[in-house]
């Protein structure tokens, strides 16, 4: 049998996929609600195993990759975790100073994707730092399904400490000039917002598809933002018109793009809600973002 492809999957499928990953239902009514698509030579197994993740062979920035040097550090988050393990991502033999970008992941801790993402940033001509959440867990432990059930047993207003930590760690580091932004994915676009409330000195915030921060929130803000959402998204989407609201009344300083007809996770590669174009675009918006507001 030839390969699932994208078009060959219901919609309601990535909305199951989307409702999964974000522990609406568990796994067991996950394949069960599957099965119902499971039509026409597809079988559960098929759709579940196009649906998952394949970081082996979607990697676009390796470990080794000879033009970084890439270490994993340990920081202090006082407030948080404890001691934190991140990826440290930065151009070969820097003996200068460059800006820094803090890479926030989903909600499934440091996967291969997410490391992957702060490669690419210390690649754009950044020193990235991409902190792993789960480490007082014992760190992403290989799979996301086990990402995700670590990750419920942390306080999501700890691990917004941690990234808080991580700013805190990078901001001191002797090739960073001090200059920090942040980006996150889904849960990593809310600790994304929430540092644009929390952190002063963040100097930009991209949130991709992250849920926002409330209103009264909104006056505290100081970085400018640059939003991504998916027009699929409607769970995330739903609370864009309020924030937004609360943005404009507040006089604050954001761009936001909104996707056609592309699904919450378009910029994740390993699986089939990527959308190439909008990521390749997206990303590029990001990357020009921070270059316009950190060098």
């Amino acid at each position: 049998m030839s390969p699932i492809k994208k078009e060959d999957i219901n919609q309601e499928v990535f909305d199951l996929y989307d409702d999964y990953c974000h522990n609406k239902i568990d796994r067991r009514n996950f394949i069960e609600k599957l099965s119902v698509y499971a039509v026409g030579g597809l079988t559960v197994a098929s759709l579940l195993q196009c649906v998952s993740p394949d970081y082996k062979n979607n990697i676009q920035v390796k470990v080794d990759d000879p033009r970084l040097d890439i270490e994993t550090i340990a920081f202090t988050s006082a407030k948080g975790g404890g001691s934190i393990k991140g990826q440290l991502s930065k151009p070969k033999n820097l003996n200068n100073q460059l800006p820094g970008i803090i890479v926030v992941h989903e909600n499934r801790g440091l996967n291969p994707h997410i490391a992957d993402v702060g490669r690419r940033a210390g690649l754009a001509g950044f020193i990235s730092l991409a902190p792993d959440a789960l480490t007082p867990l014992g760190g992403y432990p290989g799979t996301d399904d086990e990402g995700r059930a670590l990750q419920k047993q942390r306080d999501k207003n700890e691990m917004l400490e941690d990234f808080i930590a991580a700013f805190e760690y990078l901001k001191t580091h002797p090739n960073c000039n001090g200059k920090i932004g942040v980006v996150g994915f889904c849960f990593g676009g809310w600790i994304s917002n929430m540092m644009a409330v929390r952190v002063p000195e963040l100097l930009a915030s991209v949130p991709f598809y992250g849920g926002q921060a409330d209103s009264e929130d909104v006056p505290k803000i100081k970085a400018p933002l640059l939003l991504h959402f998916a027009s699929l998204d409607e769970r995330v989407n739903k609370g864009w018109p309020e924030y937004e609201q609360a943005l404009k009344a507040n006089e604050k300083e954001y761009i936001a793009h909104m996707y056609p007809d592309v699904n919450h996770g378009f910029h994740n590669d390993s699986t089939p809600r990527y959308d190439e174009a909008a990521a390749k675009l997206a990303w590029k918006r990001s990357i020009d973002f921070f270059k316009e507001k950190l060098v």
